[in-house]
């Protein structure tokens, strides 16, 4: 009798910008670690081929793939096919079980909202039962874990935190919508306002330099973000009143000062006597979504356990 090699557990997190890869062991160690940038203006078949390629150089023995789990900010039904995705509209209709199994015909697959699996991931690391987690990327993600699971609860919707509409005569979000927060606190959108301010474009580079040199168009751009984002965060707050507001996303990490302007702001809207949560730029830096999908392979994410499998996993 052969002898079962050992369970390896991939998580995928697809965002916006870059799709990035994570394989682990059982015991929680790094197997395989890889990423790539979407190519600019590619329709669905060139995504779907350039996602097969990365897969297949990956090098993972699909024998010994037993869970597989995907965070993306997209809509899907339970099917686990896309319905909604409006960064990537040609994506709706696409079923990403039936495209996973091409690869690896016997893992369980779980796919989820992403910010509902960084909240997870985030909570566990923190060892906090009460979480409001603030994805800033391209566009906004929340996620929401109260008494240790999340809320709604996976499978049964999303906390789109990026979609609280903040401003009804605000700028047209890529939802349809006027006012999201997404439209006035996303990476895009914050850089949109500092090309505004200053008169040409402003790369996430450019921005960064301004914001450590204080330069005025930046400074704005970047205070005007943060207000918005803490008009919503508020009113998450006014409602469950988590213990603790995580904020997180590549282009949050990569701004300086980013979180403490989020925090002055939500001060400013604190009522007299307000109890306000303790704040925090995310432990798990960009990949929070990433080790969130690490653990739905495992199977965690679907107990809604705020809790890693194993320390060997956050590093």
């Amino acid at each position: 009798m052969s002898e079962r090699r050992p369970a390896i557990f991939l998580g995928i997190d697809i965002g916006g910008t870059k799709v990035a890869f994570r394989a682990e062991d059982a015991d929680g160690q790094e197997v395989r670690r890889s990423s790539f940038t979407w190519a600019p203006e590619a329709d669905l078949d060139e995504d779907v081929d350039q996602l097969r390629r990365h897969l297949r150089e990956l090098g993972l023995d699909a024998a010994r793939v037993t869970g597989v789990g995907v965070a993306l900010p997209a809509t899907l039904d339970a099917t686990g096919r896309v319905t909604a995705w409006p960064n990537r509209p040609a994506w709706v209709g696409l079923c990403w079980l039936d495209l996973l199994a091409e690869f690896f015909p016997s893992a369980e697959v779980c796919c989820a909202d992403d910010g509902d699996l960084a909240a997870l991931a985030e909570a566990g690391h923190a060892a906090c039962a009460d979480v409001l987690y603030v994805g800033v990327g391209t566009g906004i993600g929340g996620g929401l874990v109260l008494g240790g699971r999340a809320h709604p609860g996976l499978g049964t919707g999303s906390c789109e935190l990026g979609h609280v509409v903040i401003d009804r005569s605000g700028a047209r979000c890529t939802c349809g919508r006027r006012g999201c927060v997404q439209a006035e606190a996303s990476g895009p959108a914050i850089l949109r306002g500092a090309a505004r301010l200053r008169g040409r474009p402003v790369s996430f580079q450019e921005l960064g330099e301004g914001v450590l040199n204080r330069v005025p168009w930046a400074v704005g751009a970047v205070e005007h973000g943060c207000a918005a984002l803490a008009v919503a965060v508020t009113g998450v707050v006014e409602l469950v009143q988590p213990e603790l507001v995580i904020v997180g996303g590549g282009f949050a990490a990569g701004v300086p000062g980013f979180v403490d302007v989020v925090e002055a702001h939500l001060a400013c809207l604190a009522r007299p006597g307000q109890r306000l949560p303790e704040l925090r730029l995310a432990a798990l830096g960009g990949e929070s979504s990433l080790y969130g999908a690490v653990l739905a392979a495992r199977g965690l994410a679907a107990r809604d356990r705020p809790r890693p499998a194993s320390r060997a996993s956050w590093r």
